[in-house]
């Protein structure tokens, strides 16, 4: 992994694909919209899915003209599409598949030896800049609950 951007600094930007192909820029919504980057490891998993499941589900705080959610993964943007698709995800899916995991290894999450990104999760604000992030393990799921109460303190 390379180092992880701290909170109080610039988050650095990106420009990836959707499940549908459409780009979305991280510098593009600065002055806008505070945004939840929510990396994960693969689709079609258990805990992914489960994540990704209940930030979708409340659309009210993740998915709004104050907030918008991206879940990024490595997986290319056909699998993502299936992935959304089967398990009625609403947020955008990212494809971080090439070049393989440059932005999870720009956000310090990147598993080299294994090919994936770790289970990041980052909240950067109207300015661009990182104001809260939590990493776990691959096999340990995170709770929106977190990702809430930060969320309280900005907006």
């Amino acid at each position: 992994m390379t180092g992880t951007p701290l909170v109080g600094e610039l988050a650095p930007d990106f420009n990836l694909r959707d499940q549908f192909g459409q780009e979305h820029r991280l510098s593009d919504l600065r002055g806008r919209s505070l945004v939840v980057l929510v990396f994960f490891p693969f689709a079609f998993t258990p805990v992914c899915t489960g994540e990704l499941g209940e930030i979708s589900a409340d659309g009210a705080t993740f998915a709004s003209e104050e907030v918008r959610t991206y879940g990024i993964s490595c997986d290319p943007v056909a699998s993502l599409k299936a992935f959304a698709e089967q398990q009625r995800i609403d947020v955008p899916l990212l494809s971080d598949f090439w070049p393989h995991g440059e932005v999870a290894r720009a956000y310090g999450v990147f598993l080299r030896e294994r090919g994936f990104a770790n289970r990041g999760t980052f909240i950067v604000d109207r300015e661009g800049i990182l104001r809260w992030s939590v990493i776990t393990s691959p096999a340990e799921g995170r709770s929106a609950d977190g990702y809430r109460e930060a969320l309280s303190f900005l907006i």
